[in-house]
């Protein structure tokens, strides 16, 4: 999937950033994986942010920045804060890394990310995702729709409980202490690849909804207390393999 980078300056930029996203921001030079949510709590955009002196850059996929440069702006009112794309591409890699890269925040095993002219390397990310249990913008996580505990966002170090305020942070709290996750993204294996968004059914009943497949496992949202013995996804056969 390819990724735009977004960058946000002004003399607001960091205070304005932190008021919105569910992590703390990066140090200069560093990274972070964060979240934009809706006032109601619900999944908008997932985005990795780097420090770069007075700057901050917004890695995020290329499907959803234009959406992404909006929904900014409509929390800017008279806050200094300037947004432009910019002019370089996302490149990734697995092993030691590249002068001026950094490592992907959600988990190191998910290697390195590098912004500019490094050489990228051919890895099958999606088998990476499934192994990891690591959801995609557009995929397993739905705008409007996801709850980003429901999806590991805490298990990847997407999410800060201790930062102040940010938009829908009071679901999100809400969620972590007074509730016991019902649903969720787990690892399943499957006989064959069906159709992404592919119902997932066990002794008659709706159990969630088949994503991302790769070399016969694969992502699952569906309900945990359901999810038992021998289930199937069209004419797969589908079996739980692991709950994030």
């Amino acid at each position: 999937m390819t990724r735009t980078v977004l960058e946000l300056g002004g003399s607001d930029a960091e205070k304005f950033l932190s008021d919105l996203t569910t992590n703390v921001l990066p140090r200069d030079g560093g990274i972070s994986y964060n979240a934009l949510l809706s006032p109601q709590g619900k999944y908008l955009f997932d985005f990795f942010v780097l420090k770069q002196g007075d700057l901050f850059w917004l890695d995020v996929a290329t499907a959803r920045a234009q959406a992404l440069g909006q929904r900014l702006m409509m929390y800017r009112l008279r806050a200094d804060v300037t947004l432009k794309a910019a002019e370089f591409s996302v490149t990734r890699g697995l092993g030691d890394p590249p002068v001026g890269a950094v490592m992907d925040p959600r988990s190191s095993r998910m290697g390195w990310r590098a912004y500019g002219d490094t050489q990228g390397q051919d890895v099958d990310w999606d088998a990476m995702r499934v192994e990891f249990l690591i959801p995609e913008s557009g995929v397993e996580l739905i705008a409007d729709e996801s709850y980003i505990l429901e999806m590991g966002f805490e298990r990847l170090n997407g999410v800060d409980f201790k930062k102040g305020c940010y938009v829908g942070q009071e679901v999100t709290a809400r969620m972590k202490h007074k509730t016991e996750l019902r649903k969720g993204l787990a690892r399943i294996s499957i006989s064959h690849e069906v159709p992404i968004g592919t119902e997932l059914i066990a002794d008659g009943k709706s159990v969630g909804k088949v994503f991302t497949q790769s070399k016969g496992r694969g992502l699952a949202y569906l309900r945990f207390d359901r999810a038992k013995g021998q289930m199937h996804a069209g004419d797969a056969g589908v079996a739980l393999d692991l709950i994030a």
